[in-house]
């Protein structure tokens, strides 16, 4: 295999171009075979293929600096830089990462995860290269739908700026941007480049501009009938005019033409764009059908790309997409919004039943809530469908734009608590903290399915700012015997005895079950309370536990600073309340990639830790 022969980064240069196509097949069908053993991110991996080569072929790293915007696409880099072995624990707890990790390899220059911030990364460090005097290339390579977050074109403005060479790849795969190639483009890519072009254009402008009276009107309507005609003609008039230089649009699966086109790029003094069309999904038929499905995909079998895992259950997402539809059936004013992320979040049925109510704004989480404070503030009710990691980015416009008048949006929370395999950027474990400070905003979260029902309809109601905030995974169909309506700040009792009291919230219940159990075979006496709201927390339920019980126990999968335990901790203290209190939470770190209930039994919030915690204060 010619992949066996890539054990460090640029042993891809060693090869000739028949052994580059033969390293291009066998990548793909490694990554095939390798993610439908482990999950990851298919589809987006198979349509860079080829342009992962180019820039590896073109660029000498780690000298020169890739940027991977969000990262999920960086697998063929991990492959060429000599991580192959690697594959194997793709996302598990102790293995490697399916994002770019700068503590696996120099060669991952900048750890990323969320979009739209490889221009801006990259801009600092070309604008550093100019401080410090060194000399590398840096290279951002962006989607076309981390294009739409308005983070990119703040960077894209900034750069205009730069002096020196940037090259920013354009990594267009049909999903926001129109095609447009073509003969004149690809020998005006080359023209723009050429040194004879650049020096002959300022040497033109310089000496008509110094003709007496005419000559500046005359470099003006040059400019204009040339910008004109470009216009008309160039698809990257939108970049030049920011003040880039553009090149292409250049075939994302002809390696030698990219390799040309980068070679090109890097003789700009300045800032320049390269526009590569490439397909998600290339080569692997139910990926290119179906490229939203193998995004992140769970384990498949490969002849037909099915999922080897066939849930039978509904997880959380599944639930709520089902009573978004009962929802607007019954009030024409919800509408629901989506950052970019209508399958994730269970809005697709939505969309297709009601089209003209639901919105999709791309990456733009920051856009997404104040659009959503807008439709408020005109009557509507929006339902902005985010997961939990992604809301933090629009932490200003839920302050300023939602709870500070008061409007009735409401934030349905996906993936809040410990995702997984995803990792740092991904986990789910600042929402309560985040959410929490800021007046006027409610927080709730559901112990099952059925809650998490009652609580979405409670929230539609409800006529101010409200976050339900709901785990990714299977929906607990458990307790289905409690459900006591939805009231402001108020609990549900489940099991009410003496000595220890369990006050748990959301995804915690289940474990808070089992560790009820585990107190009780040692011979203890436990409550179980389903705290509901981590904001208003129900006050009367705390007064009444602390004054009959010996240990208040909090349960919440969230960081500590700022959560709810800390938030009664607080509460216990200011009222001089006589308890014990153990709040257990999520430690406050940065939590890495794995099984969720290995992270959860490493973090020491499994029911087996809490127990022990327990028992030891006890």
């Amino acid at each position: 295999m010619i992949l066996e022969r890539i054990q460090k980064e640029n042993d891809i240069k060693t090869l000739t171009p028949k052994e580059l196509d033969i390293l291009r097949d066998e990548i793909r069908e490694f990554l095939v075979e390798s993610i439908s053993k482990t999950g990851g991110h298919l589809a987006s991996n198979l349509g860079v293929i080829e342009l992962t080569m180019a820039l590896h072929l073109a660029f000498d790293l780690p000298k020169d600096k890739i940027i991977w915007d969000v990262g999920h696409q960086s697998y063929t880099h991990k492959l060429l830089t000599g991580r192959k072995d690697g594959f194997a624990t793709l996302r598990q707890l102790g293995g490697m990462s399916g994002f770019p990790k700068s503590a696996e390899s120099d060669s991952d220059c900048f750890n990323t995860g969320h979009s739209s911030t490889s221009i801006s990364a990259g801009l600092g460090m070309a604008q550093a290269r100019e401080l410090t005097g060194e000399d590398y290339y840096v290279v951002s390579v962006i989607g076309d739908g981390a294009l739409t977050g308005g983070m990119a074109f703040e960077a894209l403005n900034n750069a205009s700026q730069l002096k020196s060479n940037f090259i920013i790849v354009l990594n267009d795969n049909n999903m926001s941007i129109s095609e447009n190639v073509g003969g004149l483009n690809r020998y005006l890519s080359n023209f723009r480049t050429a040194d004879v072009y650049s020096g002959l254009k300022a040497n033109v402008k310089n000496s008509l501009s110094q003709i007496p009276g005419v000559g500046k009107k005359m470099v003006q309507k040059i400019h204009n009938a040339k910008s004109g005609i470009k216009q008309l003609f160039v698809p990257g008039m939108f970049f030049e005019e920011m003040g880039l230089i553009y090149l292409g649009p250049v075939d994302g699966s002809n390696i030698a033409e990219m390799r040309k086109t980068f070679n090109e790029a890097k003789r700009v003094d300045g800032p320049v764009l390269v526009h590569v069309l490439t397909k998600k999904g290339a080569g692997y038929l139910p990926a290119e059908r179906h490229p939203a499905r193998f995004h992140g995909t769970e384990p498949f079998e490969i002849e037909t790309g099915i999922p080897t895992n066939k849930r039978k259950k509904a997880n959380y997402t599944d639930v709520f997409s089902t009573v978004m539809l009962k929802l607007a059936e019954r009030n024409p004013k919800v509408v629901a919004i989506t950052a970019a992320m209508a399958d994730g979040t269970g809005l697709k049925r939505f969309h297709l039943n009601y089209p003209e109510r639901f919105f999709d704004v791309g990456i733009a989480e920051e856009h997404a809530v104040t659009f959503a404070a807008g439709m408020a503030k005109a009557g509507l009710i929006p339902v902005f469908a985010v997961y939990s990691s992604f809301l933090q980015r629009a932490y200003d416009q839920i302050m300023h734009d939602v709870c500070l008048q008061n409007l009735p949006v409401v934030f349905a929370v996906d993936r809040a608590g410990l995702v997984g395999s995803d990792g740092e950027t991904h986990q789910g474990i600042f929402d309560l903290s985040f959410l929490s400070t800021i007046p006027n905003m409610t927080i709730l979260a559901p112990k099952n399915k059925w809650e998490l029902s009652d609580m979405m309809k409670f929230a539609v109601a409800f006529g101010a700012p409200v976050a339900v905030r709901y785990p990714r995974g299977l929906a607990y169909d458990g307790l289905k015997e409690f459900r006591e309506p939805v009231e402001l700040g108020k609990s549900e009792m489940i099991y009410e005895e003496s000595e220890i009291a369990l006050f748990a919230l959301g995804s915690m219940i289940p474990i808070a079950e089992e560790v009820r159990n585990m107190l009780k075979e040692d011979g203890h006496s436990c409550t179980l309370v389903n705290a509901r709201f981590a904001k208003p927390f129900d006050e009367a339920m705390i007064r009444n536990l602390a004054g009959s019980h010996k240990l208040l126990v909090t349960m919440e999968e969230n960081v500590k600073s700022g959560g709810m335990g800390e938030h009664i901790e607080s509460f216990l203290l200011r009222e001089k309340l006589d308890v014990s209190i153990l709040p257990v939470s999520v430690p406050d770190q940065f939590v890495e990639h794995g099984n969720v209930d290995a992270l959860r039994a490493l973090l020491g919030i499994d029911a087996k830790a809490i127990t022990a915690k327990i028992l030891e204060v006890l």
